[in-house]
């Protein structure tokens, strides 16, 4: 298989989030970005809130029982994110860090890995 580019990977990576979240999540994202810098990835994903979930956010504590129960729904799931990363990267992850915007309704995602994966593109090796 040819050497993918850095493009290639973050849309991939993209997609595989989009499906995740969809399939573990119940609902996918409208719009979503992923940025590869270094040994992390950054996700940023809009549109992530229902309907439902919109109208709980006018609250404080709404908007805290939302941020709870999708950090819990992400824990829950983690192994199939690792499986996903390591699957297109061949990388491991070593930490996840998640928050989600109630004003916005944007989630970010940032995943440590245990490689420098713009290391392996200046070496052209991720195939």
């Amino acid at each position: 298989m040819p050497d993918r580019t850095k493009g290639q990977i973050e849309s991939q990576i993209s997609e595989a989030i989009v499906r995740f979240e969809k399939e573990h999540m119940g609902r996918g994202p409208a719009e979503t970005k992923t940025y590869i810098l270094d040994d992390m990835i950054f996700v940023r994903m809009k549109g992530v809130l229902t309907p439902a979930e919109e109208q709980l956010a006018k609250t404080n504590e709404g908007a805290g029982l939302i941020k709870k129960t999708r950090m819990l729904l992400l824990e829950g799931s983690r192994m199939i994110l690792e499986r996903l990363i390591l699957e297109i990267t061949g990388s491991q992850i070593i930490s996840l860090h998640t928050d989600i915007s109630m004003k916005t309704g944007e989630r970010i995602i940032v995943l440590t890995l245990d490689q420098n994966l713009e290391e392996k593109f200046a070496k052209k090796t991720i195939s």
